[in-house]
């Protein structure tokens, strides 16, 4: 009988709460870099980057950034961590987090492999551009021509940026597709200041052409080789590149 009341008494006990710890809150932290809102923050802050908004070496206020964008602290502590991991942000000790700055050897090591990233993307889509496809490359080349001739750098920026990405789009890659562009958005916010310089946007579109040419011949190889051309620095770009490097780093510091 003892046994059966010591029993019932710890089923009892056991159904009945326990005093003095309330529940733990849902982890919700461990959610947030999930959440449709962090997603399209983090979008926002990206692009912002990448169009050069933010410089590289330009300290990234949270309290700034709140405010910008009407959220609280939290979701914008989560986006820069976010960043962060993608290599666009870098988070400092004693600074917090800033655009992420890089170095002329790293600058040349991400376009050499960026080069043949691209190559790789037109050299597929030598073999698998779909017509859907070809004419977004064509309409994207077509927008680079007029901003050209209107001298817009900022819509030659955009249209380029869409030549780009349609390429990734045609190799039928996904994998190819997602790598190479976030490999290129590492390096964007360098690689718009040589859109700036003298000659460089005008010299783009025969490069385009010439690209466009070969796929729509499926010219797998030549695709590759004018691709690769375009966007490695050791050509004669090389020079072009170095000396706006100077004008970007006055820029992050004036706005630092």
């Amino acid at each position: 009988m003892a046994g059966r009341r010591s029993e019932g008494s710890g089923k009892a006990a056991a159904g009945r709460p326990r005093q003095g710890r309330p529940p733990a809150p849902a982890d919700t932290d461990a959610k947030r870099g999930s959440h449709p809102h962090y997603e399209k923050l983090r979008s926002i802050l990206e692009q912002a980057i990448i169009k050069g908004e933010y410089p590289p070496g330009t300290r990234l206020e949270e309290q700034e950034l709140a405010e910008r964008f009407n959220v609280s602290r939290t979701p914008v502590r989560e986006t820069l961590r976010l960043l962060a991991s993608s290599g666009l942000v870098e988070m400092r000790a004693r600074q917090g987090a800033i655009v992420a700055t890089l170095t002329i050897p790293n600058l040349i090591e991400m376009f050499q492999v960026m080069a043949e990233l691209e190559g790789l993307c037109a050299r597929l889509a030598a073999r698998r551009v779909s017509p859907q496809k070809l004419a977004a490359l064509d309409e994207s080349h077509a927008v680079c021509v007029r901003m050209v001739a209107e001298s817009d750098p900022a819509g030659f920026l955009e249209a380029n940026r869409a030549f780009h990405e349609a390429l990734y789009s045609a190799s039928g890659n996904q994998y190819l597709e997602e790598m190479t562009k976030a490999l290129r958005n590492r390096v964007a916010p360098y690689r718009r200041y040589v859109t700036y310089y003298p000659g460089r946007m005008a010299a783009s579109i025969p490069e385009h052409a010439a690209v466009l040419d070969a796929i729509r011949r499926g010219d797998g190889e030549t695709a590759h080789r004018a691709m690769r051309e375009h966007v490695n620095l050791l050509g004669d770009g090389f020079a072009d590149f170095i000396s706006a490097i100077p004008v970007a780093e006055a820029v992050a510091k004036r706005t630092a």
